[in-house]
């Protein structure tokens, strides 16, 4: 699922506290010969709020088996998030679809100044003081995408250092 991503650390659920957020749920309706069928789809956010995230779709007749099914989606492709005191290494936009997101780092004691989709995202990857954007599309599967997307291309100062084969102090020097 993210494969187009360098160094994406994909992790296992278990022995992980994890906490999911329904960030939506959709009624959807097939006409059929017989009248309409009603269907639910639901999109949850996972995470341990210290740097572990997930999200899946879930679809059923009902409710409640439509969201139990997208926790399971989502725990299944976990994924570690850098985080640096709180909030984000650096700014980043993420786009999916029709939805862009701009996501960037804020001081301590900001919170987290985000919309729907986006805020269920960062709050369950544990950032505390964070600048959001969402902009075009506000379909909350893409929104949620675009988020994940933005978050995929952060890098921590030790990776950066690493990919440019520099000491951790010469990346902040110069």
């Amino acid at each position: 699922m993210y494969q187009k991503y360098k160094n994406v650390e994909v992790v296992k659920p278990g022995g992980l506290e994890l906490k999911d957020r329904l960030v939506g749920v959709q009624r959807v309706t097939k006409v059929t010969k017989g009248g309409r069928a009603f269907g639910f789809s639901a999109i949850v956010v996972v995470g341990d709020e210290n740097g572990v995230v997930g999200h899946g779709l879930g679809k059923s007749k009902e409710v409640a088996t439509a969201i139990a099914k997208a926790i399971e989606d989502a725990k299944k492709n976990l994924v570690r998030i850098p985080l640096n005191k709180g909030t984000l290494p650096h700014e980043q936009k993420g786009k999916y679809g029709g939805a862009r997101v701009y996501i960037q780092p804020a001081s301590h004691g900001t919170g987290v100044i985000a919309g729907g989709a986006v805020r269920a995202v960062l709050e369950a990857v544990g950032v505390h003081d964070v600048l959001s954007k969402s902009q075009g599309s506000s379909n909350p599967h893409n929104v949620v995408k675009a988020t994940f997307d933005a978050l995929l291309q952060l890098r921590g100062a030790q990776t950066v250092a690493n990919q440019r084969g520099i000491s951790l102090e010469k990346v902040f020097k110069g």
